[in-house]
């Protein structure tokens, strides 16, 4: 039941009566949503009238990508390329963070090892994946492994660089009390260290999975048959511009649809830290 709140009477002011109701706080928190869907209302009419004033080589319209997108999934194409794609990503993805995560926290808590190990990490980092392709190849075959192995690449530097600066922003003072306090060195790294340091490996993560989408595309454009970035180059070799911007939005919603769950995920298991 709606509810009546009287405010204070003076006198030269009568009575006011406000109507208190969630509505308003249920607007207020769908306003973003709102908003969201207007920007991308504009963008695709935007998008649409530009399409009337040039070829639909240059840029195909918004109805003729929709019915691209139709033809692409009535013949299974774009499932069979979201379904290779995303297992790779997801595959090199998450060895990159399983062998990223104990590096860097190692790597940032022992200086023998920083000392041992920065020189790879400093040199490897600015050489971008796509350079290993052909020795990817050659090393490891046209077939999936490859291709996992790129990815995993990308993200295994992203993901020990922002675990070793998580490690090293720990306070001095915690570690000092914990160690007042009888703790271990194991201790120490588990109880206080790994506990601060989630919410910059959750970053880490976040960032490589969207390098990982950058790397699978390279890695598809020269040696699959299968994903997204083999379609888009099919597009190309068939004059196909629809199909490429098919490709190139299914590439965004899948990396938004990634990222999302990530961090609910990452939000309901790791609250406490984060």
């Amino acid at each position: 039941m709606t509810e009546l709140s009287q405010t204070t009477p003076t006198a030269s002011q009568p009575a006011v009566f406000v109507k208190s109701s969630g509505q308003g706080k249920r607007m207020k928190a769908m306003r973003p949503f709102f908003i969201s869907v207007v920007a991308i209302v504009g963008g695709l009419l935007l998008w649409q009238l530009a399409s009337m004033y040039t070829s639909s080589l240059f840029l195909p319209s918004v109805s003729i990508t929709w019915a691209a997108a139709l033809e692409l999934i009535g013949d299974g194409t774009l499932q069979q390329s979201i379904l290779a794609s995303s297992g790779r990503i997801l595959a090199g993805w998450g060895a990159g963070v399983l062998i990223g995560v104990p590096l860097g926290i190692f790597m940032g808590r022992f200086e023998l090892i920083r000392q041992l190990l920065d020189p790879y990490i400093e040199f490897f980092r600015f050489i971008p994946p796509i350079a290993f392709v052909t020795l990817a190849v050659i090393w490891l075959g046209p077939g999936e492994l490859s291709k996992i192995a790129l990815i995993f690449y990308t993200t295994v530097f992203i993901v020990t660089l922002n675990t070793i600066a998580g490690v090293q922003a720990v306070n001095p003072l915690r570690i000092r009390a914990a160690s007042s306090l009888g703790a271990g060195q194991w201790q120490i790294l588990t109880t206080v260290i790994l506990p601060s340091t989630v919410p910059f490996m959750v970053t880490g993560a976040r960032i490589a999975m969207g390098n990982s989408f950058l790397t699978v595309v390279s890695a598809e454009i020269v040696s699959a048959r299968e994903g997204l970035g083999a379609l888009i180059w099919t597009a190309r070799n068939f004059s196909r511009t629809e199909w490429v911007f098919v490709g190139i939005i299914t590439l965004g919603l899948l990396g938004y649809l990634f990222d999302r769950v990530l961090r609910i995920a990452t939000r309901k298991l790791l609250k406490r830290y984060l």
